[in-house]
C-alpha cells in the first residue's frame, strides 16, 4: 500500500500579505513521515520577524484593504467558493495530511470534507450578525452593532490540521476578521496547501496568512503581538494556560479548547454490542490521537465482564497498521516525542498495579515498510482507579481504561474525578436516565447513545481544564465579534 502522497506544493514558503514568500532566515524542518520514520518533505519554518509580516499584512487588510467594506454577502461568496476548491482537492488534502502525520487515509478524507462542510456553513452565517434595537427613552435611538474584532491569531495542532483550520477560519473570516494561522511543527504541510485554494478563491491579499513555526518562536510571537485582538487555540491545557496570561497582558479574547479525558458510560439496559463498538470507534479512531477519545470506559458492574469481551472482540477486529490502507481506522504515532510519551505511560500503568488485557508497548509491524515507524498497538488496562496518572492525563495516544461501577451515582462521581471536561458518552435505553445523567456531567458535550458526532451548527467546547469559549455554531460566529452601542438623542 504506502503510496507517497504528491508534492503539488513547495513546502518551502510562508503565505504572507497573499503570496508565497522565503522565511527571513531562510529556516526550515524536514517532515517525517511517522508511518516510515522518515523524511518526506522539507516545511518553511516562522520565526518571529516572519510572524510580525503576517501580522503586519493581516492588520493592513483589515484597516485598509477592500476586506473591510465587504458586506456579509460578498465574503459568504468567497467562504463558498473556498468551500468548493477544498471539495475539488480534497482527495490532495488528505494524501498531504496522512503522510504527515500518519492518520489513516479514510479519516483524512472525512477531514477534508468536514472542512468543506464547516466553510459552507459558516458562509450561509455571513450576512446574518446582526445588532439590536433596544428602548431607552420615549426620545433615544438606541441599537447595538456587532463589529469584527480584528487580526485573530488561530493556533492548531497536528493532528486534523484542515479541518481544526476550518474551525477557526471560517468563523472569523465570516464575522469579518483577518486571520494568521500557525499550523504545528508536526504536521504543517497541508495548511499551505490550504493557502493556495485560499488565494486561488480570491482572497484579498493579507486577509489569511499561514505561518508554520514553533510554539516557543513563531506561536509566542503571534500570541504576544499587540496588534492581535483575538487568540483562537487548540492544544495542551498548559499551553493554553499560558496563552491565557500573554493574551491578559493586551486584554485579548481567547477561544480555548484543550483536550480531555473523556467518560464513555454505559448502563445495563444499553445495547452492549452496539456500545462496545461505537466504545471502540470513539477511542482508537487515528490511534486515539483526538481530544474526544472514549479513554475511560466505565461499566456497570454487572455487565462488566460481558462488555469486557465484546470490547475486546471489537478491539481485535480494528482496521490498525499502514495509513494509506483506506482499510484502517488506527494508523501511526505522529513522532518519536509521541510515541516515547505513550510508552512512558504505559509503564507507568504497569507499576500502578494494572492489568494490560491486550497490545502494550514494543509492536513492530510485519510489514517491513514499516518497522521504523512510530507505532503503539490498540490498548486496553484494567485494574486501575481514578486517581491513576492514567486516568487522570491526557495520554494522547491508543491506550483505553475500562473500569466498573456500582450505580448511577458512582458512574457520575467517576465521570466528573477530572480536571478534564470535554465530550462524555451515555449508553442506556431509559430516557430519563439520559437526561439525568447529562445534566450532571461536567462536559461541554454529551453523547447519548452515539459518539464523536461534531457538526458545524453544534457547539463543541469543554469546561474545567479543557478550556473556555465554543467552536461551531453561532456562538463561534459572534465570539469573533464585539459588540458597540450606539445612542442618539432624537429629541424634537
Amino acid at each position: 500500500m504506502l503510496q507517497p502522497a504528491p508534492v503539488p506544493t513547495a513546502f518551502d514558503r510562508l503565505f504572507i500579505g497573499g503570496e508565497f514568500v522565503m522565511p527571513v532566515g531562510g529556516s526550515g524542518i524536514e517532515s517525517i513521515n511517522p508511518a516510515v520514520g522518515k523524511n518526506w518533505t522539507s516545511v518553511a519554518m516562522a520565526e518571529a520577524r516572519d510572524v510580525a509580516a503576517a501580522v503586519d499584512a493581516a492588520q493592513a487588510a483589515f484597516r485598509s484593504g477592500p476586506w473591510r467594506k465587504f458586506t456579509g454577502v460578498q465574503r459568504a461568496r468567497l467562504l463558498e467558493e473556498l468551500a468548493r476548491r477544498i471539495e475539488a482537492d480534497a482527495e490532495t488534502l488528505a494524501l498531504i495530511d496522512s503522510t504527515d502525520n500518519g492518520k489513516p487515509i479514510a479519516l483524512c478524507r472525512l477531514d477534508a470534507a468536514n472542512a468543506d462542510y464547516w466553510f459552507r456553513y459558516f458562509a450561509g452565517l455571513a450576512d446574518k450578525l446582526h445588532g439590536e434595537q433596544l428602548p431607552v427613552t420615549a426620545n433615544d435611538w438606541a441599537y447595538t452593532i456587532l463589529e469584527p474584532l480584528g487580526v485573530v491569531a488561530a493556533i492548531i495542532p497536528w493532528n486534523s490540521p484542515v479541518l481544526i483550520a476550518a474551525w477557526k477560519l471560517a468563523p472569523a473570516l465570516a464575522a469579518g476578521n483577518t486571520v494568521v494561522l500557525k499550523p504545528s511543527e508536526l504536521a504543517p504541510a497541508s495548511c499551505l496547501r490550504l493557502a493556495e485554494l485560499v488565494r486561488d478563491a480570491g482572497f484579498p491579499p493579507g486577509v489569511v496568512n499561514i505561518v508554520p513555526g514553533f510554539g516557543r518562536t513563531a506561536g509566542e510571537a503571534l500570541a504576544s503581538h499587540p496588534a492581535v485582538a483575538k487568540i483562537s487555540f487548540t492544544g495542551s491545557d498548559a499551553t493554553a494556560k499560558h496563552l491565557g496570561a500573554v493574551a491578559a497582558q493586551d486584554f485579548k479574547s481567547v477561544t480555548m479548547e484543550c483536550g480531555g479525558k473523556a467518560p464513555f458510560i454505559v448502563f445495563p439496559d444499553a445495547d452492549l454490542g452496539d456500545a462496545a463498538a461505537k466504545a471502540v470507534g470513539g477511542m482508537f479512531v487515528n490511534a486515539g490521537q483526538q481530544c474526544t477519545v472514549a479513554a475511560r470506559v466505565l461499566v456497570h458492574r454487572k455487565i462488566f465482564d460481558d462488555f469486557t469481551a465484546q470490547y475486546l472482540r471489537q478491539v481485535a477486529a480494528l482496521g490498525f497498521g499502514d495509513p494509506a490502507d483506506p482499510k484502517n481506522t488506527a494508523g501511526a504515532i505522529v513522532s518519536e516525542g509521541q510515541l516515547a510519551r505513550i510508552n512512558r505511560y504505559l509503564g507507568i500503568a504497569k507499576t500502578e498495579g494494572a492489568a494490560i488485557l491486550t497490545g502494550g508497548p514494543g509492536y513492530v509491524p510485519a510489514d517491513p515498510r514499516l518497522k521504523d515507524g512510530y507505532w503503539v498497538q490498540p490498548t486496553v488496562i484494567t485494574g486501575l482507579g481514578q486517581q491513576s496518572s492514567v486516568c487522570q492525563d491526557e495520554i494522547f495516544g491508543p491506550v483505553a481504561v475500562l473500569q466498573p461501577f456500582e450505580d448511577e451515582d458512582d458512574a457520575i462521581s467517576q465521570a466528573n474525578a477530572t480536571r478534564y471536561g470535554l465530550t462524555s458518552g451515555v449508553f442506556t435505553n431509559d430516557i430519563r436516565r439520559a437526561h439525568r445523567v447529562a445534566s450532571r456531567l461536567e462536559a461541554g458535550i454529551v453523547w447519548v447513545n452515539t459518539y464523536r458526532r461534531i457538526v458545524p451548527g453544534l457547539p463543541y467546547g469543554g469546561v474545567k481544564n479543557s478550556g473556555i469559549g465554543r467552536e461551531g455554531g453561532i456562538d463561534a460566529l459572534r465570539a469573533y465579534t464585539r459588540t458597540k452601542s450606539v445612542i442618539v438623542d432624537a429629541t424634537p
